[in-house]
C-alpha cells in the first residue's frame, strides 16, 4: 500500500523500543521500504502515550489528526489509508 500512500503525500515512520541493529535485520528481513527509528529510551513512547502497536496519524503542521490505540494489523492499512 506504500504507492497509495505516497499518492496522498504521506510518510510512514515506524518506531519501536528495539535497537538500531534490530531494526536493521527487521528492515532487511522484512523489506520494509520506510524509516524505521529506534526509540530505546522510551522518549516518543512517552511523550505520544503510546504502549504497543499504536498509530499516529500527524499532519503537516505536526498535530496529532487521529491515534489507533490498539492496532490490528489486519485492515489497518487501509483505515489509516481512509483516514487521510
Amino acid at each position: 500500500m506504500l504507492a497509495q500512500f505516497a499518492r496522498k503525500n504521506a510518510r510512514i515512520v515506524g518506531v519501536s523500543r528495539d535497537s538500531v541493529e534490530s531494526h536493521r535485520k527487521f528492515k532487511t528481513k522484512y523489506s520494509i521500504p520506510f524509516t524505521l527509528l529506534a526509540d530505546t529510551e522510551s522518549k516518543l513512547y512517552d511523550a505520544f502515550g503510546a504502549e504497543k502497536r499504536s498509530t499516529f496519524l500527524i499532519g503537516a503542521d505536526g498535530t496529532i489528526v487521529k491515534v489507533w490505540p490498539k492496532v490490528s494489523v489486519e485492515g489497518h492499512g487501509q483505515d489509516v489509508l481512509d483516514s487521510l
